[in-house]
């Protein structure tokens, strides 16, 4: 993984041959830090309410794919009528979405929170299908903002994984020492 110095506001990626790049503006790792922060309120407040509140994912994996032409009509419904499924959506849905927001809010583990919020994302995309209007919606835009978040590594920009990828071990520094873990802090 590159990185470009500090005060360069340009992005390149080469993939499969194609290149694209411009130039960001000077103002962008505030809007970068604003979704990053957008996306962390709103996931610990989801997992928060779900956690003091009642929530039971057994009833909407069973009907809710099932009733709207859902490709994914077969999987949901194995989700809900799996009993240990069931018990593991039950705590998985509320903690992560607890823990992807509290992550975020404070910039730690970000690209990994990031991963697993766009997942989730995934997930409520086909469990609430509905292409009447298109096939995009506002669970796929957020998918898409949480990859943008991690892409950018978001958790550097006023966050906990600047200081954490900077953290000494035997004198050097964290990512230097353990690379994989630029997939998970940024």
């Amino acid at each position: 993984m590159s990185t470009i110095p500090s005060g360069v506001n340009q992005l390149e990626s080469k993939v499969g041959g194609l290149t694209v790049g411009g130039r960001v503006h000077s103002l962008s790792a505030w809007f970068v830090l604003a979704l990053r922060l957008m996306m962390g309120y709103a996931f610990a407040y989801s997992g928060f309410t779900k956690i003091t509140g009642e929530f039971a994912a057994g009833g909407y994996l069973s009907n809710v794919a099932a009733t709207n032409g859902n490709p994914l009509a077969g999987l949901f419904a194995w989700m809900g009528s799996t009993p240990w499924f069931v018990e593991f959506a039950n705590v998985a849905v509320p903690w992560g979405e607890l823990f992807i927001g509290l992550g975020l809010l404070v910039g730690a583990v970000v690209r990994l929170a990031a991963f697993f919020g766009a997942l989730m994302m995934v997930m409520f995309y086909f469990g609430n299908w509905d292409i009447a209007h298109g096939v995009i919606n506002g669970d796929f835009a957020y998918m898409l903002v949480f990859l943008a978040v991690a892409a950018f590594g978001a958790g550097r920009i006023l966050g906990l994984d600047k200081y954490i990828e900077q953290y000494e071990v035997g004198g050097e520094a964290l990512v230097e020492r353990y690379p994989v873990l630029e997939y998970i802090l940024g």
